[in-house]
């Protein structure tokens, strides 16, 4: 009788938990101690994001073969992708004041489209606390809007808060998956576990 060998990405997978773990808090820890560099970071990012779709679709305007219409709405996107990534560059506070628009427009769709759909369908699991998720995330789509500036820096600090949390946790769960890796090696090998 053959004794099936252990499954070499469990014995690994660990490494790779807790590798994710040590640069999420170091990353957490890098956003909390300076977080309007990282605003300032992350700013430039979204300028260079804007940028490159920009591009693609004003190049996708007039390569893709598709109706006249498709092809209009692409190039209009486009074309202002690339404006505001212009504007992004052209100032750093514009390009931290573009990303809150962003962020605060991306949370009204988000809220607007969770509390229609969780409305909509009565038989939704979790119905009332997407209802609420959506009310919650259109609030601060507003909040954000409303106060751009201000609600950015209030987001990198919940990010820095967040990742740190996350990265601990993925800390804790590399060591369980070490410890879970270890007991199926020496179930397989025959070798008395360790609790």
């Amino acid at each position: 009788m053959t004794t099936p060998t252990p499954p070499s990405l469990l014995q690994h997978l660990w490494k790779a938990e807790l590798i994710a773990g040590l640069i999420s808090v170091v990353l957490g820890a890098a956003v909390l101690a300076q977080p309007g560099i990282s605003v300032a970071v992350a700013a430039i990012f979204f300028g260079a994001y804007l940028l490159v779709t920009g591009i693609g679709q004003v190049v996708f305007a007039f390569s893709l073969h598709v109706a006249a219409g498709g092809r209009v709405l692409a190039f209009i996107s486009g074309a202002a992708s690339l404006v505001l990534a212009v504007l992004a560059f052209r100032h750093i506070g514009d390009a931290v004041l573009l990303l809150a628009i962003w962020i605060g427009i991306g949370f009204i769709f988000r809220g607007v489209a969770t509390t229609v759909s969780a409305i909509s369908d009565p038989g939704l699991p979790g119905r009332g606390w997407n209802i609420f998720l959506g009310i919650i995330s259109l609030i601060a789509g507003f909040v954000v809007l409303g106060s751009p500036i201000e609600s950015i820096g209030t987001l990198a600090l919940v990010t820095g808060i967040w990742l740190v949390v996350t990265g601990i946790a993925e800390v804790i769960t590399a060591f369980g998956i070490r410890k879970g890796a270890k007991a199926v090696d020496n179930a397989i090998n025959g070798a008395p576990t360790n609790a």
